[in-house]
């Protein structure tokens, strides 16, 4: 079961990655906050687990390279999810 610190720890993680993720994917993103949230969480769970397959996962100091995986995977994550999400959405 996860704990209330890492839910918060990883919603904090999504709010960063999600916002540097939207900032660095190229165009315009037309999608809500909160998918850009998910998105940077998704960022954060997928790079964590390529930097455990590189052996980066835990090091001394800062985790530069832990961090660039996730930067780069929540950059990926924004413009599949942008892709994805509807462009316009009609209210009834």
């Amino acid at each position: 079961m996860w704990s209330a610190s890492a839910i918060i720890g990883l919603l904090i993680a999504g709010i960063i990655l999600g916002v540097l993720g939207r900032m660095l994917a190229p165009g315009a993103q037309q999608i809500p906050f909160w998918l850009t949230i998910i998105a940077g969480i998704v960022g954060a769970l997928v790079g964590n687990v390529v930097a455990g397959w590189t052996g980066v996962a835990v090091t001394d100091g800062f985790d530069w390279w832990r961090h660039i995986f996730q930067v780069i995977a929540a950059v990926i994550a924004v413009v599949i999810a942008a892709s994805v999400y509807p462009k316009s959405r009609t209210r009834v």
